[in-house]
């Protein structure tokens, strides 16, 4: 299965990480806006009713708003969370990016960190498979913490 996504720089394809993922079509220069995350605005009191409903498109992009990618012209909600990020989301002037941490090979996976805090963490499992996978979506910064509470979630069932 292919999407048929114009970005120069992405095709859209299955993925062993999770059902689509984006691949590079070409090398990509690492600080490379790589595709531009968009979606419909959404108050914060709109936003946490879609979180709560489980809608797991929902960006942060200032203390007023926020989006939803969950939109048919968002190709950039299929690039997957990775641990071993080749890319990173950025925040600029209410515009969210994916660029490119490093340099991604022609046909690579490009992946990036969700950046989820530790509230949820038990409730989104990572598959991406790297040797560094902490198991769960969450920003590298609560990896720590996080491999402290699956320890702990360990011993309790034993």
């Amino acid at each position: 299965m292919q999407l048929q996504v114009e970005n120069k720089y992405l095709d859209f394809r299955k993925s062993s990480i999770h059902n689509v993922g984006a691949y590079a079509k070409r090398d990509i220069r690492k600080g490379t806006r790589i595709i531009e995350y968009i979606g419909r605005p959404l108050t914060k009191k709109k936003a946490a009713e879609e979180l709560n409903d489980g809608n797991g498109y929902v960006f942060t992009i200032n203390k007023y708003f926020d989006i939803d990618g969950n939109v048919p012209w968002n190709p950039a909600r299929y690039i997957n969370h990775g641990c071993a990020a080749n890319a990173e989301s950025d925040v600029q002037e209410d515009r969210v990016w994916i660029s490119a941490l490093k340099i991604i090979r022609k046909g690579e996976e490009v992946v990036y960190n969700y950046n989820y805090d530790l509230v949820d963490a038990f409730e989104n499992p990572c598959n991406c498979g790297a040797k560094e996978c902490v198991g769960y979506m969450v920003d590298d910064e609560y990896w720590p913490k996080l491999k402290k509470m699956i320890e702990k979630r360990g011993k309790k069932g034993e």
